[in-house]
């Protein structure tokens, strides 16, 4: 039975409503899978069994009567578990949070089990989301399903790592770091961060329990093993708030193409500022040579909107003012005196803890600033859409990196091809679009000679985010779309 179950959600979905498979069989697939490798894995950190085969029995009894939930009748699925889902822990990673059963369920959950899924679990995140590693003291560390010495990711690592390893049909991360994209591409299976706005972040953690606001840059996202997928998912999860959506109803645009060979491409592969390695550099020649055979128009060197410099430090500082307005008052203050000393000692560069501690600390003056340099940048970038349909980017300088939770994220060392570079070098390449607000869809291109799985970001306009879906659905024709790690 296993050979011929469906990979994606919305295959299975198709299967569920046929009668070839029932809602319930599907679910102990997947439980079944989890008990035998989750262990080496521990991805899936949290379940309620009981309660996702009442409602799978449920399912198959709505089908039987001819009734249909939605496009998600009787698929199960994980979250993140940084997603508010009433009754179930919600732990975030954090010790302190490690008994919370939230009494509401967030709004984008909401809408997945609106729309008929089966969410019958949790999967792993770093403390309060804030790494590109999966581990904490609640959970532990999740693995990558490719290589278990090495991590899935962070910080939807567990949501990658589950999905990869067939331990759920679909998944729903989120994204301010690369917390989808990373993962997605060490992981090998696909990931969409939508614009910015298009799904409500309320009952997503952090912030803190009980958050009503949209914090910047923040989003939520769909990851899955098949591109389409992340289609169907964001043709439920997008819309207004309940607040808004009394005036407003969101329309996206369609794909601007339907063949490979009408697209539009420019090719940011390499720059001087963010060096990537050897195998990473080889796969997207790889790729930008089977674009070009299926006749896309590519471009090696466009013109870009922007300074890559420049778009680093205005991302890291739009970043920081988030991180530090969830700042506990006490330690707020002592990160202002200590702001004020780093400025004496002239130790505010980007990257260095006196840089975050200034950064996470400036006035709202100084966001202002950064703010209306954003909004310049967006419309720079709009013209450059006007040129091209999708932008092709790395997503990181390197493959999956080994298990580093030595010290903390300014100490840390990543190895690009033997060179010892900082550990924020893994942040670089996913900066430029998302300060921007942009879309961005993680297509895996093929693995290294070691076996490790490599992605690339597909970079779409604003708003167009059913471009950068399609284009992703038909570069698996040319490139090979995902493959199953061993053993999953």
């Amino acid at each position: 039975m296993q050979q011929a179950f469906p990979v994606g959600a919305a295959d299975l979905a198709r299967a569920i409503a046929a009668g070839e498979i029932g809602s319930r069989q599907a679910l102990d697939v997947f439980l079944e899978r989890i008990e035998r490798r989750n262990p080496a894995i521990n991805a899936v950190v949290v379940q309620d069994i009981e309660g996702a085969r009442a409602r799978a029995d449920a399912a198959d009894a709505a089908r039987a009567a001819g009734q249909s939930w939605g496009p998600l009748h009787g698929v199960p699925m994980t979250v993140k578990d940084t997603w508010e889902v009433a009754g179930m822990v919600t732990a975030c990673g954090d010790p302190g949070l490690a008994d919370y059963r939230p009494a509401t369920t967030a709004v984008a959950v909401q809408r997945l089990l609106d729309a008929g899924a089966i969410v019958f679990g949790k999967t792993n995140t770093p403390r309060m989301a804030q790494d590109l590693q999966t581990y904490n003291k609640v959970y532990g560390t999740t693995n990558n399903p490719w290589d278990v010495s090495r991590t899935s990711g962070g910080s939807s690592g567990g949501a990658a790592a589950a999905v990869a390893a067939g331990f759920t049909a679909l998944e729903l991360g989120s994204d301010i770091g690369g917390s989808i994209r990373t993962p997605a591409h060490w992981c090998g299976v696909y990931g969409h961060k939508p614009s910015y706005g298009l799904i409500p972040m309320t009952g997503h953690i952090p912030g803190p329990p009980g958050t009503r606001s949209q914090p910047d840059l923040a989003v939520g996202g769909p990851l899955a093993r098949d591109a389409a997928d992340l289609e169907l998912a964001m043709d439920v999860l997008a819309g207004p708030d309940d607040l808004a959506g009394r005036a407003w109803r969101l329309s996206l645009p369609p794909a601007r193409h339907s063949s490979l060979a009408d697209f539009r491409i420019g090719c940011w592969f390499d720059d001087e500022f963010a060096p990537i390695d050897t195998e990473t550099r080889r796969l997207q020649g790889t790729l930008a040579t089977a674009l070009e055979g299926a006749g896309a128009e590519v471009d090696a060197s466009p013109d870009l909107p922007v300074r890559f410099p420049d778009s680093f430090l205005l991302y890291q500082q739009l970043l920081n003012a988030v991180v530090g307005a969830g700042i506990p008052p006490k330690l707020y203050r002592r990160a202002r005196r200590a702001a004020a000393l780093f400025r004496l000692m002239r130790r505010t560069r980007a990257g260095t803890l006196g840089g975050f501690v200034a950064e996470a600390t400036q006035s709202h003056k100084t966001w202002a600033g950064a703010h209306e340099r954003r909004e310049r940048q967006r419309r720079d970038w709009a013209a450059f859409f006007e040129r091209f349909d999708v932008l092709l980017m790395p997503v990181t300088a390197t493959p999956a990196i080994p298990h580093n939770q030595e010290g903390n994220l300014f100490a840390r060392r990543i190895d690009v091809d033997g060179r010892a570079l900082p550990y924020h070098e893994m942040f670089k390449w996913i900066a430029p679009p998302t300060s921007a607000y942009l879309p961005v869809t993680v297509a895996p291109i093929g693995r290294t000679a070691a076996g490790l799985p490599v992605g690339v970001q597909i970079v779409a306009p604003y708003l167009e985010d059913r471009t950068g879906i399609a284009f992703a659905r038909l570069l698996a024709d040319v490139i090979g779309g995902f493959v199953a790690p061993p053993a999953s």
